[in-house]
Parts: C-alpha cells; sequence; structure tokens
C-alpha cells in the first residue's frame, strides 16, 4: 500500500487525486508581486501545491564564478549579486506565505544547501523537496531527514545506485520519488516514462510521482496514466520572459488544460474491474441479437 502524507491543506499519495504542483522555482524573477500573479495562476489552474527555491548564494555558487559579470534584468552586474537578487528575505517569504495560506494552496521548497533548510523551516512549510543536482548531497539529506518531515527527492542526472544511495540515506518513512531528466526543455525521446513505474516496483509503499522539463502536456498527462501519484511542472506568466526555465514552463492557460485533463484521466481509469453501466443497457438492448 502506498502511505498518504497529509500536508495539512492537501493529501498525496494512497489513494488522493494526483497532487499537482506548480513549480515557480526562480521564474518569479526576484519579484513578490510575480510570485504573487503565479501564485493565483496556479490557483486559478486548480494546482494543489506551489513550490519555490532556496539558495544560499556564497555555499551554492562556486567562488570563481562570483565576480563573473553577467547581462540580467537589473542590468549587467556579478553572478553572486545577481543570486542574491533573485533570493527573497524572510520579511519577503513571510509575505509570501501569507498570501499562499490565504488562497488555500500548499507551498513548499527545495533548498540547496543546509542553511537554507533553517532558513525555510521559520515559515514550517509541511515539506521539502531535494533537487536533483543534490541528492549525493549527504549532509543536506541528513539535514532534511532530521526535520522528520516528508520530503520528495528529484532522480535527474542520477545513476540508479544513486538514487539507492539517497533513498538508504533518508529512509522510505518520510519519502516521495519523483522521476525527472535535468534537461531543460527535454526532448521527447529522453523522458523514459516507463521509469516512473521502475522506480514504484523497486520502492513499493514509496509515492512515485514525476517532474517534467519538456515542452508541451501529453508526457505529463501518460505520468498520470502510468500511475504517478504527484505531477511537477514550472509555472510561468510569459515562456517569453527572462530566466533560464521560462522555455520549460507552463503558461497558466496551459496549466489550467494540464490539471483539467489530467482530473478525467483520474476518472477515466476506473478501477479495473469490467461492469456494464447503466448508460449501455439500451445500446445492449438494441444492438445485441443474441443475449
Amino acid at each position: 500500500m502506498v502511505k498518504t502524507f497529509d500536508l495539512g491543506l492537501k493529501k498525496v499519495g494512497g489513494e488522493s487525486p494526483c497532487f499537482v504542483i506548480a513549480e515557480i522555482g526562480i521564474n518569479h524573477n526576484g519579484s513578490v508581486e510575480i510570485a504573487k500573479k503565479l501564485i493565483d495562476g496556479a490557483v486559478f489552474s486548480g494546482c494543489d501545491a506551489v513550490k519555490f527555491q532556496k539558495r544560499t548564494p556564497e555555499i551554492c555558487v562556486p567562488k570563481d564564478q562570483w565576480n563573473i559579470e553577467r547581462d540580467t534584468p537589473w542590468g549587467r552586474m556579478t553572478y553572486i549579486d545577481y543570486r542574491h537578487r533573485m533570493e527573497f528575505t524572510a520579511e519577503q517569504y513571510k509575505e509570501i506565505t501569507e498570501y499562499a495560506l490565504s488562497k488555500g494552496i500548499v507551498w513548499f521548497a527545495s533548498c540547496w544547501d543546509e542553511e537554507a533548510v533553517d532558513f525555510m523551516e521559520q515559515f514550517n512549510p509541511p515539506l521539502y523537496k531535494i533537487a536533483s543536482a543534490c541528492i549525493t548531497d549527504k549532509p543536506l539529506l541528513l539535514k532534511h531527514k532530521a526535520l522528520n518531515k516528508p520530503v520528495m527527492i528529484s532522480t535527474g542526472m542520477s545513476t540508479m545506485e544513486e538514487i539507492e544511495g539517497a533513498v538508504e540515506t533518508l529512509g522510505t518513512d518520510n519519502l516521495l520519488i519523483a522521476h525527472a531528466t535535468s534537461t531543460y526543455p527535454c526532448k521527447p525521446e529522453e523522458l523514459n516514462l516507463k521509469m516512473i513505474q521502475t522506480l514504484m516496483n523497486k520502492f513499493p509503499g514509496v509515492p512515485i510521482g514525476y517532474s517534467g522539463h519538456e515542452v508541451g502536456l501529453a508526457p505529463t498527462w501518460a505520468a498520470v496514466a502510468l500511475g504517478s501519484c504527484f505531477v511537477e511542472r514550472h509555472i510561468t506568466l510569459d515562456r517569453a520572459m527572462w530566466g533560464t526555465d521560462q522555455a520549460a514552463s507552463v503558461e497558466v492557460g496551459g496549466f489550467m488544460k494540464l490539471v483539467t485533463n489530467i482530473r478525467d484521466i483520474e476518472q477515466s481509469l476506473g478501477d479495473g474491474v469490467k461492469r456494464v453501466y447503466e448508460s449501455e443497457m439500451s445500446s445492449r438492448k438494441k444492438l445485441r441479437r443474441v443475449q
């Protein structure tokens, strides 16, 4: 039996409907107002949760890249200054937390370092995610494990041995696993959706889902049909906006279509027990010559 995690506003896993996550990530471009509009878009689309990313720039950016200059929406600046510009302060996250809760949507974050976990804990998110880039970071995994909260790991750019190592470190009591390919955007032939079922067979009882970075919606619908307990896609106001993740993101109108069709797929799958429906009876009576 697949575990169910109660996140307060929603549940994920078990017999619960597919938990749909709108990954805001860094598509807010450092603006609380854009973040709020993305939350509004996720709520309007029928999503269950929004997810942010949190980094401590001095830890996550290699020192030899700190002073490399780059063009940004705020002009030319060093990479370390840019990374700081993209991170929300505690006061800004307090505003975001209150806003998300007022809209009735779950919010959580991917923390890329241990200090980031400490920072986010002051807002008491109901779960965390560990990014594909971080699943070999054992101290970070142990930091999450010590919180005794649900933790979702993404498995892009990872070997099966690395996935097994992360699961061994975290244990399975509070674990969710997302199949992913870390290419932005990802070509269909590299999505390898059958890995969803491979993970289900390898880690029975653990909720398995899908984090997609493809262009289009069909593979995410296929992931639901394959049994994903949760799916995650990046959300944006406009795919032409500045930012590295925008091209692999879904605009609000597309997200609404994504969620609506996920709910149709869930109803369509049924329970696998053959039956004759009442709606078929007139056709049965009219068209079947031998009863």
